[in-house]
């Protein structure tokens, strides 16, 4: 089974997507983009402000609640050479991106380098401001240096020190970074992208990428939502740089999926576990792979034991031949006692979950998405969830004025068993 998962061919998952197709910038209204619907093997069109005339009776939606940081560092060389610092993942605090950015100096940090030829052995320099927490208009003169300690084939290991040294990293990279943008977008980050690339429900500090899907939300429209009967959830996924990265080799197997941090609530798992029976709907691919990642996980602990360890899920997991697969109920009530066996409210874990076809969907019924790159994993997952209708509702997308990718429009798949 893993075999014939790995022998997948990308190209199969390939779609013609012009420049100009690309939204290069948000509507001025979140909730105005346009919203395809794919419900009782039909598709359609309408406005995403009118999503909860769509949704099954009863849904839980789950939200992803991570908030992207300013990842991207500028430094200039005293020679006049620019530097790229791009953070990844944090070292310091084992990992853990609340202790991260809670750290005083020093931090390191795992990074990618932009014009790394550049940049020998000297430690860079960069002068700024930072606004006071308790104060919005006062701010407070500091510096922040950058001293690679480390260089691998993948990424450098930055060590990231500044003055005052009583200020947080998060405090930092507030006042020095900028927005992360994808490099499909092919502009720079403006002031509007601090608000607009950001969840309103974003909460926890660590991705260098929204959840995209989760842009179209309002304040107005969740509260509409939740009156007409549909719940929220909320769990976290710290998306990482991979997200951009469109599979390269000709089959899957080759394509290396990358680490995400995943955090989400016992109190979480076991509302889902009483929703089972319901339509649980996963706003976003980072959503959907956090909430199938701990079912496999639940598994992991039903096979390999329930003692304290360091989760990680491998993406090839799930493709494992076994006689039979226990419910969502049952590999979810694993996780909560291995968190009530270690007196835990929250699991923390790692997932390089490659959701693809082939791949059994155990928790989302449905999902809530943008329309995603050509030759991506992402495009992968879709159609592990509806099958081959991913191509006939792209092309009613490209024939019918949608915009794609981050900035784009969105789409509601609800496969033709779970339409109500």
């Amino acid at each position: 089974m893993i075999k014939d998962v790995q022998n997948i061919t990308i190209e199969d998952y390939n779609y013609p997507l012009p420049d100009e197709r690309i939204a290069k910038y948000p509507l001025s209204e979140r909730d105005a983009s346009k919203l395809l619907v794919l419900k009782d093997d039909s598709i359609h069109s309408s406005h995403f402000k009118n999503i909860g005339d769509f949704l099954p009776k009863d849904s839980l939606l789950i939200f992803n609640e991570t908030k992207v940081v300013r990842a991207r560092l500028q430094f200039t060389k005293e020679s006049g050479a620019a530097i790229e610092i791009f953070c990844l993942e944090p070292i310091t605090g084992n990992g853990d991106y609340q202790l991260a950015f809670s750290s005083q100096s020093p931090s390191d940090w795992k990074c990618l380098v932009g014009n790394s030829r550049r940049w020998k052995n000297d430690k860079l320099s960069l002068d700024i401001n930072v606004r006071q927490q308790d104060n919005k208009t006062t701010r407070q003169q500091a510096t922040l240096y950058a001293e690679r300690i480390e260089k691998n084939d993948n990424y450098s290991v930055v060590r990231f020190s500044w003055e005052p040294e009583e200020l947080s990293f998060a405090e930092i990279l507030e006042a020095a970074g900028e927005i992360p943008l994808p490099p499909y977008l092919h502009r720079e980050a403006e002031a509007s992208d601090r608000e607009r690339y950001q969840t309103v429900f974003a909460k926890h500090e660590g991705s260098v990428a929204a959840p995209t899907a989760g842009l179209h939300f309002t304040n107005d429209l969740i509260q509409s939502l939740k009156d007409k009967g549909t719940s929220f959830e909320e769990v976290t996924l710290h998306v990482g740089a991979g997200t951009f990265r469109p599979v390269s080799s000709e089959t899957i197997g080759e394509h290396e999926m990358h680490s995400e941090t995943i955090v989400v609530k016992k109190s979480c798992i076991e509302n889902i576990i009483r929703n089972c029976g319901k339509t649980i709907i996963p706003v976003g691919t980072t959503s959907m792979r956090t909430i199938e990642s701990i079912y496999w996980i639940g598994l992991m602990l039903m096979e390999e034991g329930l003692e304290e360890r360091r989760l990680h899920l491998n993406q090839w997991f799930p493709y494992k031949e076994r006689e039979s697969l226990p419910s969502a109920e049952e590999s979810l009530s694993t996780i909560v006692k291995y968190l009530e066996m270690h007196n835990m409210s929250e699991l923390h874990a790692s997932t390089a979950l490659m959701i693809a076809p082939s791949c059994n969907i155990k928790v989302a019924k449905a999902l809530i998405t943008n329309f995603h790159q050509p030759k991506s994993t992402l495009l992968l997952l879709v159609s592990a969830l509806i099958g081959e209708k991913w191509k006939e509702a792209y092309q009613y997308a490209l024939d019918n004025g949608f915009r794609f990718l981050s900035y784009g429009d969105s789409c509601l798949f609800i496969p033709q068993q779970q339409a109500q």
